[in-house]
């Protein structure tokens, strides 16, 4: 489940009625998901600022029952249900409200989230009348925004002032985050570095599994070893080999220890994995680690257009050797083709940058609403707002490696000291 960015599934799967007992599955738009529920938990004669303060909150708290595997880790085939004991109030065939159905269409791909942490705010909320609860109060939202008060300083007035607004969310198919294959003794990628991730982790609450350190994404003894542990403590076949079942069962207890479905949570903080050199490489190699290497080149060709794209095919062909001496020639190296273990580490720095960059961001935001805050402000009530050209662009590579102690108004930039 780290591996997973969030993103707005372009439909949701709600299940009409308690998670155990049997019901109807329903599939729709994510928009007309959001509306539904909106239309159906709010008023369409409240505020602007408070319409869209919920919207925001329905929004959150659905893509992080979607990013958690909240549902589909322990088996079931929804993404969320109708139910408010649960989840929010969901009804088939309702109508919408005109003005909630517009604000949804300029906002459904944006959401809130703690910063500095990766999944989509657990946004609870209740009525504030009849119940009451940690998160949002509707109709307490309702009098804010009567106050003045706009949609954001209204959840930073439930949610706290840590909260921030992720805009233009990429727009995709649910993805399981179960690669689709069986991973053992041998596996080597970013997939195996995850569930390593997530092991140790989990260790942190069950000693005897034994802790894989580093994380390299190798698939070794070491890593056997805690896989078999792991599924021995939580009566699974020992087998040492992380299928379908082993996987969900970590990501299922990866989310429950972090409480990333709570308000409380201690949160999903962004992951690089260091890929270790793994020897020379050269024309005619092949196998998981020229895999690696075209994954690492594939990245930053996305950020920068001189470098080649990149097929990642494990086989170190003329295309191959065509990139890395882009590479070399493009950072000083020299563009022979040949990666030792200079020219691996100097890939590996700047992947592992621009990875970090693009995974703190998720996404490009292109425009800022009427009370949206940027992804990176730091905006509080009461501040004055940055301009949004002043804020970095999101989630490309600097273009220059960081270091301890350098601060971007070093470069006449805002001081953020590294």
């Amino acid at each position: 489940m780290p591996i997973i960015l969030p993103y707005v599934p372009r439909t949701i799967t709600v299940h009409m009625g308690l998670p155990d007992q049997w019901a109807e599955n329903v599939t729709v738009s994510f928009p007309d998901y959001v509306k539904n529920v909106a239309s159906s938990e709010i008023y369409p004669t409240w505020e602007p600022a408070a319409i869209r303060a919920n919207v925001l909150a329905i929004i959150s708290f659905a893509l992080n029952r979607v990013y958690t595997e909240f549902y589909p880790s322990r088996g079931y085939d929804f993404q969320i249900t109708s139910t408010t004991q649960y989840d929010q109030k969901f009804i088939k065939g309702r109508n919408i409200f005109e003005n909630i159905s517009q604000i949804v269409d300029e906002i459904f791909n944006d959401y809130i989230r703690r910063q500095g942490y990766v999944e989509p705010l657990a946004a609870k909320f209740c009525n504030g009348t009849t119940s009451t609860c940690d998160g949002l109060s509707q109709w307490g939202s309702q009098e804010l925004a009567q106050d003045g008060l706009n949609s954001m300083e209204i959840l930073r007035h439930y949610y706290g002032r840590d909260i921030e607004l992720v805009v233009d969310a990429p727009i995709q198919d649910i993805s399981p985050s179960y690669p689709g294959e069986a991973m053992r003794l041998g596996s080597v990628g970013q997939n195996v570095a995850m569930f390593q991730f997530m092991l140790n982790r989990i260790s942190q609450n069950y000693p005897a599994i034994p802790k894989i350190a580093p994380v390299t994404g190798v698939f070794g003894e070491d890593t056997r070893n805690a896989v078999r542990t792991f599924q021995r403590i939580f009566s699974l076949d020992p087998d040492g080999v992380v299928g379908k079942a082993t996987w969900y069962k970590m990501v299922y207890l990866y989310a429950g220890i972090l409480q990333l479905a709570e308000l409380v949570s201690q949160g999903q903080s962004f992951v690089t994995v260091r890929f270790q050199f793994p020897g020379p490489l050269e024309e005619g190699d092949s196998g998981p680690e020229v895999g690696i290497l075209q994954y690492m080149l594939a990245m930053l060709a996305q950020f920068d257009s001189s470098l080649l794209p990149m097929a990642v095919d494990g086989q170190f062909g003329s295309a191959t050797t065509q990139a890395v001496r882009t590479y070399q020639q493009l950072v000083g190296l020299t563009p022979n083709g040949y990666v030792d273990e200079t020219a691996w580490n100097s890939i590996y720095s700047n992947f592992a940058l621009a990875d970090y960059f693009l995974r703190r961001d998720t996404v490009r935001a292109q425009s800022l609403r009427e009370d949206a805050l940027p992804v990176m402000s730091g905006g509080l009530p009461g501040e004055k707002p940055e301009q949004w050209g002043a804020t970095p662009r999101m989630g490309q590579y600097p273009g220059r490696p960081l270091e301890l102690g350098q601060r971007d108004g070093q470069n006449g930039q805002r001081g953020v000291e590294v």
